[in-house]
């Protein structure tokens, strides 16, 4: 087996304990921000993981603060997410840097816009929601592939559950006989 195959392109990545010497509890130690930077940038999961060529469990786990992350995977976070990847990176309670931040803006600001010509009931609105989408787009060409917010709450893939498979139903509910007759 070569070296190569040995590390693994798909190796899944682990989180960082650091271990709390006044408590002598192990606690998750920050590495990133990619989390709160695809959320200030309107980017949905899905979206990432459709650009990244990735699945959506996988990027779930890379976006936790304590996952340590291979500097490739990284890089693949910062082009999608189309910011610095020291914004990335960074451990520090200051915002993002302020054109980050303004990308951000445009971004919420054209999901709106779109939202209001896709769901507006009547033609003058809806026009003005086409003229402010135009200027957007003059502004920012790349916010022409923004597409609204969603109506009902995050959308998922065909792939995946949604969380009440995740809840645990109590033994109360199941009878202890089920009659089938």
């Amino acid at each position: 087996m070569a070296i190569a195959d040995m590390a693994g392109t798909n190796s899944v990545p682990t989180p960082v304990i650091s271990k709390n010497t006044d408590a002598n509890e192990e606690q998750p130690r920050a590495l990133h921000r990619i989390r709160a930077v695809r959320l200030q940038q309107g980017v949905s999961l899905r979206s990432a993981a459709r650009q990244m060529g990735s699945d959506i469990r996988s990027l779930r786990l890379q976006e936790q603060e304590s996952t340590d992350l291979r500097l490739s995977d990284l890089h693949k976070w910062q082009k999608a997410l189309d910011v610095p990847l020291t914004d990335l990176v960074e451990e520090t309670d200051e915002p993002l840097s302020r054109p980050v931040m303004e990308r951000a803006r445009l971004i919420r600001l054209m999901k709106t816009a779109k939202a209001i010509e896709e769901r507006s009931p009547t033609a003058s609105v809806s026009r003005m929601a086409e003229t402010l989408v135009s200027q957007l787009v003059e502004i920012m060409p790349e916010l022409k592939e923004v597409s609204p917010w969603h109506q009902f709450g995050q959308r998922r893939s065909l792939d995946e559950f949604g969380r009440v498979v995740e809840r645990r139903m109590s033994d109360d509910l199941i009878p202890d006989s089920l009659d089938y007759d």
